[in-house]
């Protein structure tokens, strides 16, 4: 069998999709204002079955919701940071003390473990000093008190973890996890970044974390947990419910933000998507409302009190309370003294949400390391939880428990008051922990490596989809005999599940954000190389069997591919030229990974000017332009003025803060001294390139090189701008390059940058806040526009992007610090590469205005934006026979009878691991397909040749055509 996902950005679906393309008589059960919704079809195409995904089943009055939006929010908060007193950054709490007579105080308890899989150490290093012990300890602990409960989060540690224990300890961990005192929370293979992750890698490393626990333990998460990503993506929640989640807990958010939330009581809340008029989309989201996940800043607002409750620093222990006041053994003699003061904090903690339920967690990052901290902690805590029990006239009951537990008893006391929660729509970017001190620098820290994320994510995309076609054709001609085709299939898949693993451990929120330590960054670096050195083989084999006219020629040589693709040098360099000797014929083969039909430039490298390329089936020459590869620049061009333009691309530094001892920029922070424009003691050497495909002029300075190429083509890929740069800024110390695009758009203090590659969110450039808080996160596009003209900007990496000034759009290219900026790191960022980066603009006239949707303007890319996007992101994949091999008689292969509507996007075609026997492909593939909204108030002229969804039986057609090679 096979899933089908579906992905949809507009509020519209279309009922009994597949009715008539299966001749089912039941109509298929979809509510048309869904989002996400999964359908699972039977490789016989006989059974259908849809599953809801349900919002939270809290009781809530209609008339009683509030629906806020956070820019509003921040339009109204002063951002001012005055001394709250304990709770630094928040206000004085009290309470009478008769406020919990009628309903009791309930508590969470919730002991955790936060594990980076890499940050100061490699994911490796970490797994034999510190995870595996804290493994084994919660798996010894948890087994011999069924009062003592956990959660984890990251199953990327805990199946490594599996794979080394035994199956009696592996049936211990079963029991524990349906007996409910261990939780997987999330499910994901990491804890990931919300900023610069793509939403394809965003689910991916969540399709793997679930399909593990799926497979070994039989169960699903159903509640998220992140308290460490830097800042909070909307995309991850929706992800979240997709998957089949209800509720989730964030922390990284603004500490005005939090203050402001925590006055009007609406720390926990339900998160809708922007696009949304209904709750479909909803998912309870509860904040924390202190400074950190650590237990100080967990038991309520005063961190000297709450220091006093974890056990793990009680005198003569490794770790202490730096507000030198140590916790106290709890005994007979002190415990109503201690439980009294404990409570105070829960009492005030519990004044800042709606109900009388609250959680606390208990841990910190790589908590229980040792089996001493379970004892000293659970021990202390019992006894005060006791005390609690035995005197009910403090209204108090406390225990350990998971987040299951925590929503549970949550949505418990909301449905019997009749209380609903508050509904919010937007993002948490631009995160700031303390003064001006905002996280904008990793939206651009270690670029080349973000840049290595996207070409990994795309390689991967691309052969997935081979491979799960080229195992389709093999059952098609070969049954359930896969060894007879000679096809490596069970290697190949142990190298997809590597490279998924890879690119998911990447997501993790100090690996794709570049503020991890030198050698851990290296050993990322080295996974996603060996990875795409791994795809390649996968690639490459399944093509040439897909492409054979007779399939009984096949031959697997590991040693020499007969199709050959570019070759990667090691890191830095990855060389991405592949030079063909052209002294005899050879084929080119040219995989398009996109659903629609295309006209791509295709670039190769040849040892002559006489090349010519001619269509195989035809035996029609194809256009061509030769293009000199030059080994230096050529000084006799210059730039030549006069040159009118529309558009102006200016380069300039920022520095970072001068006074001594004042904080300065690092891989987390961004803190600008004075910007400056790029200047150079020598006039920039230009080169200049005309020819009947494309036509560029590429600009040499110090510090990069600079390309402008207009294409010459007819369709959407000639309506860009591709804008490219190579930036090399080694020589240089605390400075970060910025390129900035200067227009006449009259867009006043408003842009828009896009979340994760999935929606565009709106920002405003606030004079209230410093230079570093109006930078946010861009994943994939950007955009100004007024009521006549958008300026779109479409990149294929992620970095910071902002709009300092009406017209201008800019991006942070690469930062070079030599210091620490005291986020734990310990070291600048001084690891620069030369990094690419890889742009394409668009200049398109608007009509009309944004569609409205709950009083909030929402915004989408237009139709050719979102066409060029995908063009940029997954380039055709060029192969090549080789100059010696015998010439084997190929054809072509068409997976899809047409091109898919050109707002439907094939996501991936995964398959899945055989759970019979784990390590080996399975019949079953899953299909994602993501409906694309669009704005239609930037139509081009003329319009894209191919159809939307709107305009035909999408449902019907995306089965027809995607499915066809699969049943």
């Amino acid at each position: 069998m096979f899933y089908l996902f579906i992905l949809n950005t507009e509020i519209k679906c279309v009922l009994n999709m597949f009715k008539n393309q299966f001749n089912s008589t039941d109509d298929v059960s979809v509510d048309p204002k869904f989002h996400i919704f999964r359908i699972r079809i039977r490789i016989n195409f006989i059974d259908q079955e849809c599953i809801n995904i349900n919002s939270v089943n809290f009781v809530r009055e209609k008339s009683k919701i509030s629906l806020f939006q956070l820019l509003d929010v921040y339009d109204l908060l002063p951002f001012d940071n005055p001394d709250g007193g304990a709770w630094k950054q928040g206000f004085e709490i009290s309470y009478r003390g008769d406020e919990w007579d009628q309903q009791p105080l309930e508590v969470f308890l919730v002991p955790h473990s936060h594990n980076d899989p890499g940050w100061l150490k490699t994911f490796d290093d970490y797994y034999q000093d510190q995870t595996r012990h804290i493994l084994d300890n919660m798996l010894t602990q948890l087994s011999l008190d069924d009062r003592k409960k956990m959660i984890w989060a990251e199953i990327s540690y805990f199946s490594k973890w599996w794979n080394g224990i035994d199956e009696q300890k592996r049936a211990m961990v079963k029991r524990l996890v349906k007996a409910g005192q261990l939780e997987l929370v999330t499910g994901g293979w990491v804890m990931p970044d919300e900023a610069n992750s793509h939403y394809f890698a965003l689910l991916d490393q969540l399709i793997e974390g679930h399909q593990w626990m799926q497979t070994h333990l039989g169960v699903k998460p159903s509640n998220g947990w992140a308290i460490d990503p830097f800042g909070h993506s909307p995309s991850m929640a929706y992800l979240l419910k997709g998957a089949g989640l209800r509720n989730m807990v964030v922390q990284r958010v603004h500490y005005a933000v939090k203050k402001h939330f925590a006055r009007q009581q609406t720390l926990e809340f339900l998160w809708r998507q922007s696009w949304d008029s209904s709750p479909r989309s909803d998912i309870t989201c509860h904040m924390m409302p202190f400074y950190s996940y650590d237990v100080p800043h967990t038991c309520g607002p005063n961190p000297a009190i709450c220091c006093q409750f974890d056990f793990h620093r009680l005198a003569g222990r490794r770790v202490y309370c730096p507000w030198k006041i140590p916790p106290q053994p709890i005994t007979e003699q002190n415990v109503q003294e201690r439980a009294l003061l404990l409570l105070d904090q829960y009492r005030q903690k519990s004044r800042l949400f709606r109900s009388p339920v609250l959680l606390v967690p208990l841990g910190d990052d790589f908590r229980y390391t040792e089996s001493s901290e379970w004892e000293v902690q659970s021990t202390n805590y019992q006894k005060l939880f006791d005390y609690f029990e035995q005197h009910p006239e403090l209204h108090v009951k406390a225990r350990f428990g998971t987040l299951s537990d925590y929503f549970g008893a949550l949505q418990r006391r909301l449905s019997s008051a009749g209380m609903s929660l508050p509904t919010l729509r937007g993002d948490f970017f631009t995160y700031a922990d303390r003064d001006d001190h905002y996280w904008s620098g990793y939206f651009t820290s270690r670029p080349f490596y973000k840049r290595l994320d996207r070409v990994l994510e795309a390689s991967l995309r691309a052969t997935e989809i081979l491979f799960s076609l080229t195992m389709a054709e093999i059952r098609r001609f070969h049954g359930d005999g896969l060894t007879a085709a000679g096809y490596p299939a069970r290697e190949h898949f142990q190298k997809l599940t590597e490279a998924r693993r890879n690119l998911a451990l990447f997501q993790h929120h100090d690996a794709v954000t570049g503020t991890a330590r030198d050698p851990v960054v290296i050993d990322y670096g080295n996974r996603l190389f060996h990875s795409l050195m791994n795809l390649r083989q996968v690639l490459q084999s399944s093509a040439h069997w897909l492409l054979l006219f007779d399939k009984s020629q096949y031959h697997h040589d590991q040693s020499e591919y007969f199709l050959q693709m570019v070759t990667f040098d090691p890191p830095p360099n990855f060389c991405t030229f592949l030079n063909i000797l052209v002294s005899c014929f050879r084929f080119l083969v040219i995989f398009n990974p996109t659903e629609q039909l295309r006209t791509s430039v295709i670039n190769i490298v040849v040892d002559s000017l006489d090349a010519f390329v001619t269509n195989s089936e035809t035996g029609r020459s194809l256009p061509v332009q030769v293009s000199a590869v030059w080994a230096e620049p050529n000084r006799k061009l210059r730039l030549m003025s006069g040159l009118v333009r529309q558009l102006r691309v200016e380069f300039l530094w920022y520095g970072t803060r001068t006074r001594v001892n004042q904080d300065k920029s690092g891989a987390y922070l961004f803190l600008p001294g004075e910007e400056g424009p790029y200047s150079s003691s020598e006039a920039p050497l230009v080169r200049v390139s005309r020819g009947p495909i494309f036509s560029d002029i590429t600009s040499y300075f110090r510090h990069f090189t600079h390309t402008v190429r207009l294409f010459h083509m007819e369709g959407h890929a000639g309506k860009s701008l591709e804008v490219s740069n190579l930036v090399d800024i080694r020589s240089e110390n605390n400075r970060e390059l910025v390129m900035r695009f200067v227009s006449d758009v009259a867009n006043g203090n408003c842009f828009y940058s896009d979340l994760n590659g999935f929606q565009m969110q709106q920002r405003r450039t606030l004079a209230k806040l410093p230079l570093q808080a109006n930078f946010y996160p861009m994943t994939s596009s950007a955009f100004l526009q007024d009521s006549t003209s958008r300026v779109t900007l479409l990149s294929a990496q992620s970095q910071g992007v902002a709009s300092l000034r009406p017209g201008e759009l800019e991006l942070v290219l690469d930062r070079r610090l030599q210091q620490d900026d005291n986020r734990g790191l310990g070291q600048g960022v001084t690891d620069n590469k030369l990094t690419p980066s890889v742009y394409h603009l668009l200049l398109e006239d608007r009509r009309g205005g944004a569609q409205e949707v709950g009083g909030a303007a929402v915004q989408h890319l237009s139709l050719l934006a979102h066409l060029t996007s995908l063009a940029l992101c997954h380039p055709p994949i060029t192969m090549v026979t080789p100059s010696n091999s015998q010439l084997l008689k190929l054809s072509h292969f068409l997976p899809l009878g047409s091109s898919l509507p050109c707002d439907v996007h094939l996501l991936n075609m995964r398959t899945l691991d055989d759970v019979q026997e784990p390590g080996s492909p399975s019949q079953q593939v899953a299909l994602f397909l993501h409906r694309k909204g669009f704005d239609c108030n930037s139509a081009p002229h003329p319009p894209p040749t191919c159809k939307w969804s709107a305009q035909d039986e999408v449902h019907t057609l995306i089965i027809r055509n995607s499915l066809k090679k699969l049943q």
